[in-house]
């Protein structure tokens, strides 16, 4: 029973230290495999982002240039902490090929303690509370 209780208290201490807002998810499209795995191996070498998931398959439709387009893309879903958001965006528009590059994010309220303090540890967190959007 100790052990048990010892697990219940640390998973309650994880779950209590968490500021929501501190990690993001970020979003970007891209045209082929060959850009998601540059940008992706970029993004994670300069500590960037923890990790970068490559998912094919995607249709996107969008208004470019008076234009309705669709095109077959790929998303790069993107996980960072907050504070890192601005400098993934410039290096994005830094090595993207497209004109206007998506770069959105998400702030990240709650979840798996331990995959949250890895992508802490990965990155780096900076001290300073991130504000939350009202």
């Amino acid at each position: 029973m100790p052990v048990l209780l010892t697990v219940v208290r640390n998973f309650c201490r994880a779950m209590s230290t968490y500021t929501p807002g501190t990690h993001s998810m970020a979003f970007v499209t891209v045209p082929d495999l060959e850009v998601a795995k540059k940008l992706s191996h970029g993004i994670v070498k300069n500590k960037l982002a923890a990790c970068v998931n490559i998912i094919p398959g995607i249709t996107s439709v969008y208004e470019w240039e008076e234009k309705i387009n669709e095109d077959g893309e790929l998303l790069l879903m993107i996980k960072t902490a907050t504070d890192k958001v601005d400098d993934l965006s410039k290096f994005v528009r830094e090595n993207h090929p497209y004109d206007c590059a998506e770069v959105i994010s998400s702030k990240i309220s709650n979840g798996n303690p331990p995959y949250l303090k890895w992508i802490s540890d990965t990155v780096g967190v900076s001290d300073k509370k991130p504000k939350l959007d009202s």
